[in-house]
Formats: structure tokens, C-alpha cells, sequence
């Protein structure tokens, strides 16, 4: 057997078979000519990396055997055994009307999305009956949770052109994804081009982006910016964010693969009843700043990784226009190593992590002796992680488990994850889970005060164990996919309103909480004819909360939602997306029907709505025109209470692409 050293960009004289599309799945440009024997892609998604491995699978080595055979490999992107699921696909979607990544979150059946503005001006993101500070955010595997708060967590600064998927992420052992993660993935529309794209419409609204991608060998760099604006659907609801962003990587045969991002987003927008629905006045502007490096090496038996990031966070909150109320500064800081090894039983690693968060602030944490600049109240907490995994696969069968440490003030924690998966033919795949996972109370739930909530500095972690059971089939053009899963959560922490302590909320453990989920969904994609795409899905969930508990988010998810998309090829160049989507949303919610006064209250169900949204788009070379339309029936409806969502937008753009495959 011959090695034959590794080169940035395989190239083969010969080819006399049609499964070269696997290729796409290296997320790798790849030359081919002509290669006279079957090829074999292995993508080892449970390889025990970690959410700082690559994302990006390179071509670790080739070897001649007389016919030649190729092995890929791809580091999953958590800590320890986890499964993915594809939440959004660019290529799949590209029809489809989504201007922003919480438009492509919303369509997905496993993702709560709860939005209090349009284009995503603030929404929370919460996974399978979790809360938005349940859910872990990653961006390229890197974890950028803030700890503050969940609402902010949604706060990257990517726009939707440079993403190239959203995955769902079960089983993260260790401290943080309680629910589950979602890992939005960016990578370059093609190896080099330049990309315009200019839209406006409805409420004042305007969007203008510029991004570009240049490769050279194993050189890439992805750069991107931009920025929105709307007057408004509604009184001080106007709105403007700020996006940049680069992520270059480089892949050399004797240092690696590194892997460099960093961006800065600057948001500023009216609250019109985001935190307290009856005080119309409400505004805020946040700033984010983040950045990572990230290394891996791998050899035909080793591996080794390392990573560094940081993420700050700025939130300015007005409870009236113009005079701060509210000001806070977050740091996240984190650092990882790993390393594993390939042998007779699989694949084996070890690693560990540790993350730091600080945060300044007007109002939460401990009083400062000495106020720094605006702050008068500061608090930093450390945490760390150590874990040990193996992986195992044969022909039909992959196996892996994982068993790690965490270090916390609260103490030390010991945590575990299994997964296995079988393949009984060729279009099935059967996958079962079983992870432990817990979080810690946010420094909104231990410091809070206000004239209407109460803190608690007795919180303790959070945890829960969860078992999932899901099956796919996939053939030709046709594809389906069933999940089921449980949560059994200890300790759960909520706010729950208290009127022995005043009429107030009050950060607590109200104790345990069951949930139960199913997921179906189903679809057709094709590349040709009138019907280009067809997907259909469902969800249903419920959970054994004790209703007299009057919760603020616990009870508030969603027991019911459908989503449906139509993609039509019209004429050669004019295409139509349609998407539908239901919601039927459990729980009720404290209305106030006169604009600034809490004395006049009103107890409410969340109604079920229905949303219809469509893009029609002419596409010819270069050039792509599309009018998008969302909420095409003008459906009152809301995701929080009492705070009204818009009603028909309209919007047209253009887009220009230059650039070659």
C-alpha cells in the first residue's frame, strides 16, 4: 500500500459512474475527470470532535491500492456524541421567500421562533419545548451563548446569502445546551465572486448587502456587510442593524487547518411593548463584537485541535425613549483542546474546555466598590468541561458514547451521552439518543429587579435527560423523516408570577417538567419540470406542567405547528416558492388594552394563526429580480402577548452575482 501525500484540490483523470455529487458533501470545489473504480465518502459526524472542530471536511488522505479509494472525514461540531439534524439547507431554499436567518429558523418543525419586530429585530430561539436561555447558539461550531440572557444569544452578525445550513444539535453534554443547539454554518456562495443585493418595500424598509469570496489552493476568505432599515409597522417599531463579517480559512498539508472569523453587528430599534406590553416607549441598541480562531490536525491516526474565541455584547435599554434606563456588558471568553486517536475499536478522544463570563452592568450583579465607567454592579463565573468519547462503525451499525465532567461555582457535575444508529438497507436510517445535559441560571435569573419581577440568588443548575428515537428514508426524489423524543427536566428554572410577594415575577425552580414530542415530515425536490420542490411537516408537543403555576415561559410553547412549501419552475426563467405555516400556541397572557396603563388588564389565549408567504423571481445569468410577500393575508397574529406582529410586507429587490464555478 502506497501513501500518496494529500493536495488542496483533488484532481482525477477519469470518471465512468454518476454518484459524483457525494462530493458535495466535503463542501469541497473538486476537479474530476476520470477514475474507473466505485468511490467511498465516509463522513464521520460522530467523530468525537468538539462545537470548535471543523465544520468544513478535507481530504485527510489518499491511498493506492490498486483501485484507489478516498476517505474523507468530517469533525462533528459539539462536545462529545451528538446528532445533527439539517434545519435549513441554502441550496434546497434558495427559492424560497427568507430575508433573514429567524425567517429560515421559523420554517423549521423542531424550532420555536418568537419574534417581537420584523426582520428579526429581536426573536428567541428555543428547541422542542425549551426556553430561548435552554438553547445553545453556535456559529461555525463556536459557541456564542450569551450568558446574560437568551434574547440576545440570536445576536450574530451574519446575514442569510453567506449561510450555508442550520443544524440542530442533540446531545451536548456538558454546561449550556439543556434543550439542544443550533449551529449556523457560513461558507462562500462560490470559490470566488462578487455579490450586490438591494431590496426595499413596505414600512419604509430598505436592505442593501455586499459580499464576496476569493480562494487561492488552500486559501479561502469570505467577506460580507450590510445593513437594514424600516420606519416601522407600527409606532416606534423603526429599526437599523448593522452587519460585518470575514471567516478565512487555510488548509497546508504539514500545519493544518485553520479556520479565522470575526464580526460586528450594531442594532438600534423601538420597543413598543417588548418587555411590558402596556409602555408603547420602550427602545434599545445593541452592539456585538466576536471573533475565533480555531486549528485542527490530522494524521492517518491522530487527531489534534485547539480553539480560542471571544464574543461581547452591549445592550443599552430605554424604558423611555432617550433617557437610559438599563446598560450591561457581557464577555464571553473561551479555550479548547482535544485530542484522539483512530484504532482497532474506533475512534477515541479526549478534551476539555473553559469558558469565562463577566459581565457590567447598571443593575445585575454585585455592587462595585469603585464604579467602572457606567457600571455600578459587576460578576464573573467560570466554568470547565472535561469529557472522554468513543466511536465505533461497521457496515450497517455506528455506536458512541461520551462521559465527561463539568466544573462550575455550583460545583462539580458529572454528565453522559450514548447514540447509535442503524442502516437495515439502503434508503433507511434508524437513530436512537439517549443525553444528559444541564445549564446554569442566566445573570438576568440570579440578578433581576424591577418594579414587577423579583430575583433569586438561590437558583442552582438546571438539568435533564433526554431520549430520542427518529427514522429516515430517502429515495430518488422522495424523502421522510419521523422523530420522537422525551425530556425529563429536574430543577427547572422559570419566572413565576407570585401574588403573596406583591403581585411580582419571581426567578425560581418551580421543580420537575416532562415534555413529550412527535415530528413528522415528508417531501419532494427535483431539478427539472414544473413541481421543483414539495416538503411537508409537523409537530406536536405537550409536557406535565402543573397549569395552576402561573409561568412565564415554561407553559407558553407550541403544541402544534405545520409547515408546507411549493416550488413551481413557471416559465424557463420565472419561478414561484409558496410557504405555509400554523401555529397553535399553548398557554395565555396578560393583554393591556389601553396603550400605557397596567391598571386595565385582560387574560387571553394565544390564538392559532395561519402565515402565507411567496417569492416570484426572474433569474437570468448574473442578474436575479424577486418580489418577496410575507403575511399575504394580513393575519393578525403574535408570538409574545400583546405584541402585534406585521401584517402584509411587500418587498422587491435585485440581485447581482459575479463569478464562476
Amino acid at each position: 500500500m502506497e501513501h500518496i501525500q494529500p493536495k488542496q484540490i483533488p484532481c482525477f483523470k477519469r470518471w465512468n459512474r454518476k454518484g459524483w455529487s457525494v462530493f458535495a458533501s466535503l463542501k469541497r470545489y473538486v476537479t474530476i475527470g476520470v477514475l474507473s473504480v466505485a468511490m467511498s465518502i465516509l463522513l464521520l459526524a460522530t467523530q468525537g470532535a468538539s462545537a470548535q472542530d471543523a465544520d468544513t471536511a478535507a481530504v485527510l488522505r489518499t491511498l493506492r491500492i490498486d483501485p484507489v479509494g478516498i476517505v474523507g472525514t468530517q469533525a462533528a461540531p459539539t462536545r462529545g456524541t451528538s446528532v445533527q439534524t439539517p434545519v435549513y439547507d441554502r441550496k434546497a431554499e434558495a427559492a424560497a421567500p427568507l430575508q433573514t436567518v429567524e425567517a429560515a429558523l421559523r420554517l423549521a418543525p423542531s424550532v420555536d421562533l418568537r419574534e417581537r419586530g420584523g426582520k428579526g429585530t429581536q426573536a428567541d430561539i428555543s428547541i422542542r419545548g425549551g426556553s430561548f436561555d435552554q438553547t445553545m447558539v453556535l456559529l461555525n461550531g463556536i459557541d456564542f451563548t450569551d450568558a446574560r440572557t437568551g434574547h440576545q444569544s440570536h445576536s450574530l452578525p451574519v446575514d442569510l446569502d453567506c449561510v450555508a445550513g442550520i443544524d440542530l444539535i442533540e446531545g451536548v453534554p456538558g454546561v449550556g445546551a439543556y434543550a439542544g443547539a443550533v449551529n449556523i454554518r457560513t461558507a462562500p456562495l462560490l470559490p470566488n465572486y462578487l455579490r450586490f443585493e438591494g431590496s426595499g418595500g413596505s414600512f419604509g424598509s430598505g436592505y442593501g448587502n455586499l459580499s464576496g469570496a476569493l480562494t487561492r489552493g488552500g486559501f479561502s476568505l469570505l467577506a460580507t456587510g450590510s445593513c437594514r432599515h424600516s420606519d416601522g409597522y407600527r409606532p416606534n417599531t423603526d429599526s437599523d442593524t448593522r452587519n460585518a463579517y470575514l471567516r478565512a480559512t487555510c488548509e497546508t498539508r504539514r500545519a493544518g487547518f485553520f479556520d479565522l472569523q470575526a464580526g460586528y453587528q450594531h442594532r438600534a430599534f423601538g420597543s413598543n411593548g417588548f418587555y411590558a406590553a402596556y409602555n408603547p416607549e420602550q427602545w434599545e441598541r445593541t452592539e456585538t463584537l466576536l471573533g475565533s480562531l480555531r486549528w485542527f490536525k490530522r494524521t492517518e491516526r491522530f487527531g489534534l485541535g485547539a480553539s480560542a474565541s471571544f464574543r461581547r455584547n452591549f445592550d443599552r435599554y430605554d424604558w423611555t425613549r432617550g433617557t437610559p434606563m438599563n446598560r450591561h456588558r457581557t464577555d464571553n471568553a473561551g479555550l479548547r483542546l482535544w485530542a484522539g486517536r483512530q484504532w482497532r475499536g474506533g475512534w477515541t478522544e479526549i478534551g476539555g474546555d473553559y469558558t469565562c463570563n463577566r459581565i457590567y452592568s447598571t443593575n445585575l450583579g454585585e455592587e462595585l466598590l469603585r464604579p467602572h465607567r457606567a457600571y455600578t454592579h459587576s460578576k464573573a463565573r467560570h466554568t470547565g468541561n472535561l469529557h472522554l468519547n468513543h466511536t465505533k462503525r461497521w457496515a450497517r451499525f455506528d455506536l458512541a458514547a461520551a462521559a465527561g465532567a463539568s466544573f462550575t461555582p455550583y460545583g462539580q457535575a458529572a454528565l453522559w451521552s450514548l447514540s447509535a444508529a442503524w442502516r437495515p438497507a439502503e434508503a433507511w436510517h434508524i437513530e436512537a439518543s439517549a443525553t444528559q445535559s444541564m445549564r446554569l441560571p442566566t445573570f438576568t435569573d440570579l440578578y433581576y429587579t424591577s418594579p414587577a419581577q423579583l430575583n433569586n440568588l438561590d437558583l442552582k443548575p438546571e438539568r435533564a435527560v433526554t431520549w430520542r428515537l427518529s427514522a429516515a428514508w430517502r429515495k430518488g426524489r422522495w424523502s421522510a423523516t419521523a422523530t420522537g423524543y422525551c425530556r425529563r427536566g429536574r430543577r427547572v428554572i422559570d419566572w413565576v408570577w407570585r401574588e403573596e410577594l406583591g403581585g411580582k415575577w419571581h426567578s425560581e425552580q418551580t421543580g420537575d417538567l416532562d415534555t413529550y414530542g412527535l415530528e413528522l415530515a415528508g417531501g419532494y425536490a427535483a431539478s427539472e419540470g414544473f413541481l421543483r420542490r414539495l416538503t411537508l411537516s409537523y409537530a406536536c408537543l405537550t409536557t406535565d406542567r402543573d397549569r395552576s403555576i402561573v409561568s412565564k415561559n415554561a407553559l407558553d410553547f407550541l403544541r402544534h405547528k405545520a409547515v408546507a412549501t411549493a416550488g413551481m419552475q413557471l416559465l424557463r426563467r420565472l419561478s414561484l416558492t409558496l410557504t405555509a405555516s400554523y401555529c397553535d400556541r399553548n398557554g395565555r397572557y396578560t393583554a393591556y388594552p389601553v396603550a400605557g396603563d397596567s391598571s386595565v388588564t385582560e387574560l387571553r389565549d394565544f390564538d392559532p394563526y395561519l402565515l402565507l408567504d411567496g417569492r416570484l423571481a426572474w433569474e437570468k445569468g448574473a442578474c436575479r429580480l424577486f418580489v418577496d410577500a410575507t403575511n399575504l393575508t394580513d393575519t393578525d397574529y403574535c408570538d409574545m402577548g400583546g405584541i402585534p406582529l406585521p401584517g402584509r410586507w411587500l418587498t422587491a429587490g435585485v440581485t447581482v452575482t459575479l463569478g464562476r464555478r
